[in-house]
Order: structure tokens, then sequence, then C-alpha cells
């Protein structure tokens, strides 16, 4: 089905609200029109994503009624029992976030399944936490994490309580691409609320929850009056992480106050990615006020955390993701070492494209360390296993895209917990007198200087992603002896699978000195990335070999047309 057939059944179909007709007629644009029809929205990292707006390659109430039928057969295949454990459904502060988490609410119940709603918005490791709680068959959060403000998303969780794999995104996706408009079941809003298939969440799931978070903490003897600015960036986390900091006694924490509540516009932010350094521009100018020791900030829907620490000479020191989780392996390991209850058995898992410094950390304590494709999901899948087969105890999971989570009440990145770690650390080390700089540094000086630089490539629209395409094209047919200066010694292509690992579009270089680069489309958004680490016991030596290898693989991206 072309474009302009897709139009038509559009307009033609009775499930489609007359707004959403109007804004059709309303496109002039030929190509505004092809890039919103030209394709359906597929199941990317356990679920869809996109640009709010009228279209199949959009976010609307149809494309998520579609989804969520999908889901529905998926789960009414399954049985009764099924369909009675239901779904849970959480939702962020995104434009249409309320009406997206309505509309699959009303879907459920047409079709005869329980599901389990907040009352009102909640971050992700919460609906990841109150599947495994509540027990249900599934889990929906509405959310695009931390896109910018025209997006929305919508995410799929299993049973274990972590995102959906391929077996199930792909067995969903194949109950939608049957569905025709007419199929899609939903009631009105009134026979919803009288269904007796709807259930409000209680208050006693959020004290679990805390309750859990709260248990993980590891150290007392810690400064308890240290200085921190947080920014929740206009989303859930404010409440939550809060709450959490204030219980574990923590009497200095100090909310950026044009960021502390819910904004679907990110006035203050524009991309709201703590990833980003210029999303700390009014963290920063609060922390120089009061002179704080720590800045952090949590995405909109409170799955990531990114941090900023004190240094001596008075400015700020900007961690990049792989920092922050290299910091947090060090801090939970000799934690969890000094009094000695590291599990015998104890693993991390990191995904492929994440530095290798925890690794070492980890190994130097008798820690096994797993790696997987990247994404939550492939993450939190060993753990899932390992509750079967109690092979390995999970202790921690990161990804360099500043995704943490400690514990296993939670299978997917947390930011709540997360930043309790992170103030948890930071005031152990000032009370002996180091800040998190330092102690970084103690880290390289016993484990070696380990840097690293990613750079996104982005490239929007049908144009964008034919590009990206031609680009790993390239990268996968093309025979390079080195890059940087430093010769090739293995060329890995997961598109197969690799060592265990299974098959994604990535392509990592190890090159003869250590040093390694990866190169991987995005999974949620018009972007290729290149991730470039290197090694040395020299620390600007180490920061060469990564300015280097990235000019030369930049390079080379570019000159595909």
């Amino acid at each position: 089905m072309n474009y302009r057939e897709r139009v038509k059944e559009w307009l033609d179909s009775a499930i489609v609200s007359e707004d959403l007709k109007t804004e059709i007629r309303s496109i002039d644009d030929e190509e505004e029109l092809k890039d919103r029809f030209y394709r359906d929205l597929e199941f990317g990292t356990a679920g869809i994503r996109g640009i709010v707006g009228v279209g199949t390659n959009r976010m609307n109430e149809i494309t998520v009624a579609r989804a969520t039928q999908g889901l529905a057969n998926t789960i009414i295949k399954r049985g009764q029992t099924a369909m009675d454990r239901g779904v849970v459904i959480a939702r962020d502060v995104r434009h249409m976030s309320r009406e997206f988490s309505e509309i699959v609410v009303r879907v459920l119940a047409a079709n005869g399944i329980n599901a389990h709603i907040f009352n009102d918005i909640r971050p992700t490791p919460m609906l990841s936490y109150a599947v495994r709680y509540l027990g249900t068959i599934s889990g929906i959060v509405i959310t695009a994490s931390h896109n910018p403000k025209q997006y929305n998303g919508y995410k799929v969780y299993w049973e274990e309580g972590s995102q959906i794999l391929d077996d199930i995104a792909n067995e969903i996706q194949e109950e939608i691409e049957k569905l025709k408009f007419e199929d899609i079941k939903i009631l009105d809003y009134k026979s919803t609320v009288v269904s007796g298939f709807v259930h409000v969440i209680k208050s006693d799931l959020d004290i679990s929850y805390y309750r859990k978070t709260l248990s993980k903490s590891i150290n007392d003897d810690i400064d308890k009056d240290i200085c921190v600015v947080y920014s929740p960036l206009n989303g859930t986390g404010n409440k939550p992480v809060r709450y959490v900091l204030a219980e574990r006694g923590f009497t200095n924490i100090n909310v950026v106050p044009e960021q502390e509540n819910p904004d679907p516009d990110f006035e203050t932010v524009g991309y709201p990615n703590p990833e980003d350094v210029n999303a700390f521009e009014y963290s920063l100018r609060l922390a120089n006020e009061i002179d704080a020791d720590l800045i952090f900030a949590t995405d909109p829907d409170c799955d990531r955390v990114a941090m900023l620490a004190k240094k001596s000479e008075g400015d700020y020191y900007v961690f990049n993701g792989n920092q922050t989780g290299v910091l947090l392996t060090y801090y939970i390991l000799n934690s969890l070492y000094e009094r000695n209850i590291i599990p015998f058995n104890g693993a991390i898992v990191k995904s492929i494209v994440t530095g290798n410094l925890a690794k070492e950390i980890a190994e130097s304590m008798g820690v096994t360390v797993f790696e997987t494709l990247t994404g939550f999901k492939n993450i939190c899948a060993l753990p899932n296993l390992w509750d079967r087969t109690k092979e390995y105890k999970f202790i921690f999971g990161y990804e360099e895209s500043i995704g943490y989570v400690y514990g296993d009440h939670v299978r997917d990145k947390d930011g709540v917990i997360s930043s309790m770690m992170i103030v948890e650390m930071a005031a152990y080390y000032k009370k002996k007198g180091k800040n998190l700089i330092e102690v970084l540094e103690d880290i390289y000086k016993e484990f070696g200087y380990f840097k690293e630089d990613l750079t996104s490539i982005v490239l929007e629209g049908i144009e964008g992603q034919e590009r990206i395409s031609r680009m790993m094209e390239f990268f996968r047919k093309s025979e390079f002896s080195g890059f940087g200066g430093i010769k090739l010694e293995e060329k890995i292509d997961y598109i197969r699978g690799y060592n265990g690992v299974g098959p994604s579009n990535v392509l990592i270089y190890h090159l003869e000195d250590g040093s390694w680069f990866a190169v991987r489309p995005s999974g949620t958004e018009p972007k290729i990335k290149l991730y470039v680490y290197s090694k040395d016991e020299n620390e600007e030596e180490a920061v060469r070999k990564v300015k280097d290898i990235k000019e030369d693989v930049e390079n080379k991206l570019y000159s595909v047309n």
C-alpha cells in the first residue's frame, strides 16, 4: 500500500476522528504528506516512538489504538489467565500522554483484558516495578523519554518487568500488520468506566517501591549535609527522587525551581536530555549561587541520570555515561567487598558499546561481567534468566547512554535508585575528603586511562534513513587497514550475532593498541552513532588516540552521500 492509499484509507475510516481527518486535509505539502504516511511506525526498542501528529508514521490515537490491539491479540492468544492478569499502564508529562493512556485502557477493556492504571504521572522504572509487583502479563508506559517536546512514544514490557525482546515485539508487530480498521476494538469512555476491567493502582505499590529502593543503600557514615542541585527537567522524577533522598536523610537537596514541575513543552531546556550538558544551564546557575558539591538531573521519564561535580578549583566537571557507570561500579563493589557481601556468583551486565574500565574493576574483585546488545531490554534479559537458573546473582547493569540499575527489584534503567546511589557515593567520598573527580583520577591511576567519545550524526526523514543505511553498508563492505594511524586488528559484524550476543546492525573495530570503536544506527532516533574508546598509561596519549580515530571515522562516514 503506497502513501496515497493509506491517506484514503484514513479519510474513509469511521474510527479516524474528524479532527485527524481535518489535519490530513490541511497538509498541502506533498512531501510532508508522504513522510507522514509512507510507512507504519514499527516496534523498535520495545515499542514505538515518533512525532505527535496525524499519519501512520506519527504518534496519534490511531497508531496507539493499533499497537494496543496488536498487544491485546498477543495476550488473548495466551488464554484467559493472561487476560485476567492484565496490563499495567503508566504515563509521563508529555503532550497527549494522558489521552494515549486512555486510548490504551479503552482498547484493553474492549478486549476483556484487565487494565491497571496509575492516578498520575510516574517514572518509567515504577512501571517496571509495577509489572512485577502486580503480577501482570504486560506493561505499557506512554513516554518519549528524553526526545524533544514534539515526540511521544509507547514502550511495552513483559511479565518479568523488562522491556519486550524481539520475539514478543515481532509477534505484536505481526498482529498489528494483520489489522484492518474494523478489527480495532475500543469502548467509549463511559462504557470503559463501568466495564469492570479498569483498576486504579493503590498507594501500597508506591510505598513498596520506595522501601525496596531505600533498602539498597549501602553506607550511612556519609556527609548528609552535602550540597546538591537536582533538576527533574520538568519530568516525572521530581517527587520520587526527592522523597527517596529525604528518607535517606539528605538535608541539602536544592531543586531547580524553573524545572521542578511538569511541563510538556520543556520551555527552559528545549532538548530534555541530561546526556547533553546544555540541559544543565539552569542547574549550573543555581549550583554556582549556592556553591553546590554535586549536580544531577534525570530525564523526563526518570530512567536516565547524569551528573556534574565541583572541582577543587571551583568550576564543574561533566561526567559522561561511561565515567558515571565506572564510579558507581567502583563504589558499589568496593562497599560490598569491604563488608564481605559480594555474592560468590555476582555479575554485572553492560552493553557492547559501553567502555571496558568497569569490566577490569569488577574482575579485580571476582565479579563476572557480561555484555549484551544495546538497550536495557537486553541487559535485563540476563537477570531474568538467572532468576530461573540461579547461575549468577545480578548486582549492577549499565550502558554508556546514562542508564543504570542497581539491584533486582526493577528490570529497567532506574533514575530513582541511580540518583540515590550517586548522592550517597558523593557524600561517602566527601566524608573522606575527596570529590568524585579525584576518585575517578584514582581509578585511572590504578587501571589506566580509559578515554571515550560519542558522536551522533542526525539524519531525519526518508532521505536520512536511506543515507544511514548506505553508511552502514559502506563500512560493512569496505576493507580498512586501520584508523587514526593505528592498525586494524579485528572487525566484528553483529548482523548475524557474535560470541553469544544476538544479531544487530552494529559494527565494532578493534585496533592493534587496544583502542576500538563501534558504529550503529539508533533504534529510537534518526541518527547514526559512533563510539570511540582508547586506553593508555598516559592520559594525553589516550585523549589524542580518541581524537585521531574519531576524525578518521567521521570523515569516512560523511563521505557517503
